[in-house]
């Protein structure tokens, strides 16, 4: 029997107009929204839904944003009787992920990932530091990149997308200097990203160390469904180790074509990406291709895509 995997986005997929849709058709995606609400004291719902753009891409709305839609997607999706058989996300929707398995509830989830996305912009001051993608450049190569780039700074990968992408982060002169080293080993391409900050490298220790209380403060359950989570791109089945991969995962890279490769290996042929945008399922067509599997390649972020992918779901039990 094909196993099924949820896979949840990012920062980097928000947009306005987000997940209003679903709950305009569908109770329980409202009532995510409202107890995410709730739980925050304003109306995330509003800026979800409205914009304004601008105040949409500050972190610390971004996060609880962007995990709130993917939830609210993850409630119409398990309405139809869709369950996984394994679930994992990107950076920030490993704290979706958790949600989806039984491990945090939403509540807790959406105060944590507000407190998270603040923290991580208090981190380093603007300007400081940098991020960068490294296009058809292998992971080797990157790092030496990096290691020949570094100096007396902070540069390394922060982001092990699939075999042909890779994100680099720490200050901006070594992230400048690391894009000349990468193109002159070969990359196709090596630009600076337009983010707010040098996420999952070593210059967000500060907000590593002050996340450690809230995480430890907050009930974890043991996972309903296996999590692979990116730190060590491993399986956990346990509540402890959700919540010590969500403090290390922070400053350590996010090594999700690794994540995929193991869902891979574990029987998972269907990847169903739940929340906003497509930029997931991209990465894993990449992935499978590199390692010659065959997969099926869905997603939920709207009434059109809930209704497209059960129709798949349905077609793939049929055969």
């Amino acid at each position: 029997m094909s196993k099924i995997a949820f896979i949840f986005p990012g920062q980097g997929s928000q947009h306005a107009g987000m997940g209003r849709e679903l709950a305009e058709r569908f109770q329980s995606a409202r009532n995510i929204f409202a107890e995410a609400d709730e739980a925050l004291g304003f109306s995330l719902s509003d800026l979800c839904f409205n914009g304004p753009e601008e105040e949409l891409q500050l972190t610390a709305n971004t996060q609880p944003a962007i995990l709130t839609a993917s939830i609210a997607a993850l409630s119409a999706l398990t309405e139809h009787g869709v369950r996984p058989d394994m679930v994992a996300g990107h950076s920030l929707g490993e704290y979706s992920a958790l949600v989806a398995s039984g491990t945090l509830t939403l509540r807790d989830a959406v105060r944590l990932v507000r407190k998270r996305g603040e923290l991580m912009q208090q981190a380093v001051p603007s300007g400081v530091g940098a991020m960068a993608a490294i296009l058809g450049l292998d992971a080797t190569g990157v790092t030496e990149a990096c290691d020949a780039a570094r100096g007396d700074e902070v540069c390394a990968a922060a982001n092990f997308n699939s075999p042909g992408q890779i994100v680099i982060a720490g200050h901006l002169q070594a992230v400048e200097r690391a894009v000349e080293e990468c193109k002159a080993r070969g990359a196709k391409r090596a630009i600076l990203l337009k983010v707010s900050a040098p996420f999952h490298s070593a210059l967000m220790m500060p907000a590593q160390e002050k996340m450690t209380e809230p995480l430890h403060a907050t009930e974890f359950r043991d996972p309903g469904a296996p999590v692979v989570n990116n730190v060590d791109a491993a399986i956990v089945t346990e509540a402890s180790v959700a919540r010590e991969g969500l403090i290390r995962q922070i400053t350590a890279p996010v090594r999700w074509t690794d994540s995929v490769k193991v869902m891979l290996d574990a029987g998972v042929t269907t990847f169903i990406e739940v929340g906003p945008g497509k930029v997931l399922t991209g990465l894993v067509k990449s992935i499978a291709k590199d390692a010659g599997t065959a997969v099926s390649l869905l997603n939920v972020e709207n009434s059109e895509s809930l209704q497209s992918t059960l129709a798949n779901l349905s077609q793939e039990t049929e055969t």
